[in-house]
């Protein structure tokens, strides 16, 4: 069974609720071997199009497994300076067919090493490690006829890691020549890039369509994993009840689905519909299926029709800009305040949705002087209008041997917020 690396972004968790939503969604069978901080591990039944790494907005770079190694071989080898152990780390390595696509490449070769791991004691060596295991592959072209440039990573990089804009400007993924060293508590994992993370069209998708709302703007790359979290596919139907400039729809569309949008504001009704248009002459997205409809969420159902839609995703008013860490007393009254709103788009988003339908909702998460967050409650009102959380960690979605994987069983919503921030986003994954 073929096993894949799926090297998360920095919000790991929301990285593999993601994968595992997406993959669910289109009936794809496989299993969690293993995750961590910095990569999950997952064993199909068939070969992955590495080109699904264009629907994902919290996946880096995927990588295939050729070969496994004893963790413990690798921290004598680098950690114990074990000269055996050495000779065995590299000997599985080289005559694995984890360098199979470089020997195949016409002229001179370009390869890299990235090390992957969460253990504090051995990611200090994975400078040393890199530059070791890159010889030897280098060593092992040339007896082969090779000639071939090893890319590292300079002593200015706290990780021995290539980014995936480098890996993508230096086209390694075409001829498998970045191998993955992941290193888990007792296996590690030898892999070969097959696709990486395109930053560019997120950007674009960002700053080059005709219409941004910088200060209140969702950022595509995360307007896409909600969608997936909604089960959004390709027959389905896809509203958000808060529009705006149409960031969540733009992405809905590319995934094929009919989108509704709608909004009180009458200038981001324009500008949605400008920047969906905008997308489907650029992406040539053929029978593209949108409208977009003025009105107050307390008329959705009137508005968009009752169980007339698949997937609800929506960010609805997350508070006023804050440039001070607030205190909590004024962090309460900025939910308090805002509380009316989002419980009544409860009860419309339930009334609008088909039986089995998902809502994907943002709540605020307000950072405090005191260092704890204020947030919403909203389950009195889900249960009230008959809605049922869903925890997208469950237990068969792991291997029997998946270490630790209880500690997220009962992860009821996954925040995404930066350092930097007041304000974050909690998301609930909700089902009719």
């Amino acid at each position: 069974m073929p096993t894949y690396i799926f090297i998360s972004g920095k919000n790991w968790a929301l990285s593999l609720a993601e994968l595992t939503t997406y993959f669910q969604a289109r009936n794809t069978q496989f299993s969690i071997e293993y995750f961590s901080t910095e990569f999950f591990t997952l064993t199909f039944e068939t070969q992955l199009n590495p080109q699904i790494i264009d629907d994902l907005g919290g996946t880096i770079k995927i990588a295939h497994v050729k070969i496994t190694l004893p963790s413990k071989t690798l921290k004598e080898a680098f950690l114990e300076k074990n000269k055996p152990a050495q000779r065995q780390t590299v000997q599985i390595i080289t005559t694995s067919n984890a360098l199979e696509g470089m020997t195949k490449a016409p002229n001179k070769l370009l390869f890299g090493i990235s090390i992957y791991t969460s253990d504090n004691a051995i990611k200090p060596m994975g400078g040393r490690i890199q530059r070791f295991i890159g010889s030897a592959i280098k060593d092992q072209l040339v007896a082969q006829g090779k000639k071939s440039s090893f890319m590292g990573t300079g002593p200015d990089r706290s990780e021995a890691q290539l980014s995936h804009v480098e890996v993508l400007k230096k086209k390694l993924v075409e001829n498998q020549a970045e191998v993955l060293l992941c290193i888990g508590k007792t296996q590690t994992w030898i892999a070969n890039t097959v696709a990486v993370h395109n930053p560019f069209e997120f950007q674009k998708r960002d700053v080059y369509k005709p219409n941004q709302r910088a200060i209140f703007g969702m950022p595509p790359r995360l307007a896409r994993m909600m969608v997936n979290l909604s089960a959004c596919t390709e027959e389905k139907t896809l509203l958000d009840a808060f529009c705006g400039v149409g960031t969540i729809l733009q992405e809905a569309l590319l995934e094929h689905a009919a989108v509704v949008g709608m909004d009180v504001n009458s200038w981001c009704i324009k500008a949605s519909e400008e920047n969906l248009e905008w997308l489907i002459d650029d992406y040539d997205i053929s029978g593209a299926d949108f409208r977009v409809l003025l009105g107050d969420v307390e008329r959705l159902a009137e508005k968009v029709g009752i169980e007339s839609v698949d997937c609800v995703v929506s960010e609805p008013d997350l508070g006023p800009a804050i440039r001070e860490t607030p205190t909590g007393a004024y962090a309460q009254r900025i939910i308090e305040k805002l509380e009316p709103l989002f419980l009544g788009f409860i009860e419309e988003a339930y009334r609008v949705l088909r039986s089995g339908g998902r809502l994907v909702l943002v709540t605020p998460y307000i950072r405090t002087r005191s260092r704890e967050a204020v947030t919403m409650s909203i389950d009195e009102k889900l249960k009230e209008v008959g809605f049922k959380r869903i925890y997208v960690f469950t237990d068969e979605l792991f291997s029997s041997d998946a270490p630790e994987h209880g500690r997220l069983m009962g992860m009821a919503s996954l925040v995404e917020m930066d350092e930097r921030h007041k304000v974050g986003r909690e998301i609930h994954i909700i089902q009719k």
